[in-house]
């Protein structure tokens, strides 16, 4: 959760309050945030999944297509946040998917050629993160001299 301290108040009731001249109310509404700045999301775990022996040209095709299938979700709006993590665990990534139902996002996550070839499966989790999640792929856009 993002918390600016230099923003914030504590209240006669203890409660935190923010700044009303920090406050976007319009920024606020345009990303479905709540009072507290938040909105409800749904996390995916992606593991390893049991069917990954493939040579490397398999591999690599699979990588790609699996690479297009983010693309494309994030460029329709529903995929706000997706990437790796290291070490090499059996969990290898996570997305976040901006939908209403842990069924939408299941539907989503089907829709993976990593995911239908069993080489990644995927645990779904609904999440309460910071609105400002839905900003990312903006600004990456912005930063990023080349395309994953």
């Amino acid at each position: 959760m993002l918390f600016n301290a230099a923003s914030t108040t504590a209240s006669e009731t203890g409660a935190a309050t923010v700044d009303s001249a920090t406050y976007d109310a319009e920024l606020a509404n345009s990303l479905g945030a709540d009072d507290y700045g938040m909105h409800r999301y749904v996390m995916a775990l992606l593991k390893a999944g049991p069917n990954r022996d493939r040579d490397a040209k398999a591999a690599a095709e699979l990588q790609r297509a699996h690479m297009a299938n983010i693309r494309r979700l994030a460029n329709e709006g529903v995929l706000v946040l997706a990437g790796p993590f290291f070490g090499g665990s059996e969990l290898r990534g996570i997305y976040v998917f901006d939908v209403d139902s842990v069924e939408e996002a299941r539907k989503l996550v089907e829709s993976d050629p990593a995911v239908k070839a069993g080489s990644l499966v995927m645990e779904l989790h609904p999440w309460y993160g910071s609105a400002a999640v839905k900003s990312i792929n903006d600004v990456h856009k912005r930063i990023a001299k080349q395309a994953p």
